[in-house]
């Protein structure tokens, strides 16, 4: 299946109907890694809520439509840098209307939850990253066979019950 550029898919978080979830499973992502926020948080700077950033005013807006957010980011014990990072920004999204949990590597690993990052939108189209081993995404894989989505949903279905909210475990964390 042939990828495409991760701008290509951005409608899809203005398209979907009901449901866009994502499963996080990297230890870090490039793109935080080369951000303003990231390098003030390696300071020991909480990063700076961000209401009106386009994700999070997108957020909003599907809210309001009846649409949800949500996430669960796998982390290790301990969780490094970037996974830090990632759990004290997300008050940002949280407050927009975004539903993020936290669920540790092993529960993931034990509970066979797959090794790669994805986004589910409506239970029905799977936009699987690939991304090289300096945490940069090269491209997305995008498709509707069922036995793909078929495998986010369960991925998702068996995630979301064993995971915590991500404030519960950043204050543990921080």
């Amino acid at each position: 299946m042939p990828l495409v550029p991760f701008e290509e898919i951005t409608h899809l978080f203005a398209d979907f109907e009901h449901t866009a979830f994502r499963l996080e499973t990297r230890r870090g992502y490039a793109t935080d890694r080369e951000g303003d926020r990231f390098k003030a948080f390696m300071r020991g700077i909480d990063p700076q809520p961000a209401p009106d950033s386009p994700w999070n005013t997108n957020v909003r807006d599907k809210a309001a439509q009846g649409a949800r957010f949500s996430r669960v980011r796998i982390v290790d014990d301990p969780p490094t840098d970037g996974q830090r990072f990632l759990m004290a920004a997300a008050s940002s999204n949280i407050a927009a209307g975004e539903d993020i949990r936290v669920l540790s590597r092993y529960v993931a690993g034990t509970a066979g939850l797959p090794d790669y990052d994805f986004w589910l939108f409506d239970s029905r189209l799977v936009a699987r990253f690939h991304i090289d081993e300096t945490d940069t995404t090269v491209g997305m894989e995008v498709t509707e066979d069922p036995a793909d989505v078929l495998a986010a949903c369960r991925a998702r279905d068996t995630a979301w019950p064993l995971a915590t909210p991500s404030a519960t475990v950043w204050a543990q964390v921080r």
